[in-house]
């Protein structure tokens, strides 16, 4: 069986990797842990110049070598066999490389975050969770982080 867990870094994330760990050791199941770099080279039109978007890649992989590292790093320490990507750039949206890294790899489980990053409180399902939720090949159990 293979667990995906894509991670930003927020709480959330984080309490989908320790429910991937239980998962995983009930079922002896692999994990594949990435993280997405959101696309932001094509904004040239708007006004942001290429310098500042340098920089917030970046930031953006910086954040998202960090979560999969802290990601791993707890895998490893519960003894759980684990792959971990440390970034996958989204060339269309994040949902889209989520959806795109399971159908490859053949992903049984993707466990993640109920919500990421964004400080948006409006909705009570991320963005990106919601559309993994509907287009995922697989199954998905969403996971909340204590309040």
């Amino acid at each position: 069986m293979k667990i995906l867990v894509p991670v930003d870094g927020s709480t959330h994330s984080m309490e989908a990797v320790r429910t991937a760990v239980d998962f995983a050791k009930m079922k002896a199941a692999e994990v594949l842990v990435i993280s997405v770099v959101p696309y932001i080279s094509g904004m040239e039109d708007h006004e942001i110049s290429p310098s500042r978007r340098e920089r917030h890649m970046e930031g953006f992989t910086k954040v998202s070598k960090d979560a999969v590292r802290q990601a791993c790093d707890l895998l490893f320490k519960e003894g759980v066999t684990a792959s971990c990507s440390e970034t996958v750039l989204a060339s269309v949206s994040v949902p889209d490389a989520v959806i795109d890294f399971a159908e490859k790899e053949k992903v049984d489980l993707i466990v993640m975050g109920s919500r990421g990053l964004s400080l948006s409180t409006r909705f009570r399902l991320g963005s990106v969770a919601s559309q993994v939720v509907k287009y995922a090949p697989c199954s998905i159990y969403l996971v909340k982080a204590a309040p």
